[in-house]
């Protein structure tokens, strides 16, 4: 039978999808190293996988966690990541953004710019940049998805053909060094790859919990993309690793 405090830890990761450390620590008042040796024997025994400073629900290549979830999940860090990652969209640049919620906060954020072409295949990004009476909207085609209101499949990337950009906004499921950017979604795993395949620079968006975590879909290598911008919460270690494999790491602090 498991620990009650490692039962504990089971019973958390699997509603809340990832654990702190730190958090953890605070929480069982324990040493960093006994939650250490829980996080451990949890992973070796198949309920988790160790990330730096902390776990993930160990849901590499399957399934992805629901909208709703997703929606409000680390929401202080993917408004962080927003705010830095609109400072590199230039007034008068053409932006592929890509579905997801972290891409739907950077759409939030993207207001005071002018002259923007937004190219979407995400239904609530388009809606939300209504407000901007400079951004001329592009909402491209396709069956849609219950929950992001996203549109995918062949339609889509058809409407993607006819398109060139500046930049793309890339939501991520999983980053590593060897897999690269991967993806729950196959049809939008695809769109992603055929967006990448038309920009100049491509900026992935990604909060701590998606590094170390691969999903089954994969999109393109670390060496294409140009920048990746996380939160402060992503580990210095695995940062600087990352740097080191030639990879534009950008840290967005904590917003005030």
């Amino acid at each position: 039978m498991l620990h009650a405090r490692r039962s504990q830890i089971v019973d958390e990761i699997t509603e809340e999808r990832m654990v702190k450390v730190s958090d953890l620590v605070q929480k069982y008042n324990v040493s960093i190293e006994t939650i250490r040796r829980d996080l451990e024997y949890l992973e070796k025994n198949g309920y988790l996988k160790r990330v730096y400073g902390g776990a993930v629900l160990d849901r590499s290549y399957g399934q992805e966690p629901a909208y709703e979830h997703r929606e409000v999940i680390n929401y202080q860090e993917k408004q962080a990541i927003a705010a830095k990652t609109a400072e590199l969209i230039d007034d008068g640049d053409t932006v592929f953004i890509d579905v997801g919620t972290t891409t739907l906060e950077v759409a939030h954020c993207l207001g005071m710019k002018k002259n923007l072409t937004v190219i979407t295949n995400a239904s609530l990004i388009a809606h939300s940049l209504l407000d901007n009476d400079t951004c001329r909207t592009i909402l491209l085609g396709g069956e849609m998805r219950r929950g992001e209101l996203s549109v995918s499949g062949f339609l889509c990337d058809a409407n993607i053909k006819y398109f060139h950009a500046n930049k793309a906004i890339i939501g991520v499921g999983g980053i590593t060094i060897d897999n690269g950017i991967t993806d729950y979604h196959i049809e939008e795993a695809n769109s992603r790859r055929m967006m990448i395949d038309r920009v100049e620079k491509v900026i992935a968006v990604a909060d701590y919990s998606k590094f170390g975590v691969t999903a089954m879909n994969s999109v393109c290598g670390i060496n294409r993309i140009h920048s990746v911008v996380t939160d402060w919460s992503t580990p210095s270690k695995m940062v600087a690793e990352y740097r080191a494999a030639g990879l534009h790491v950008i840290v967005a602090p904590r917003l005030k």
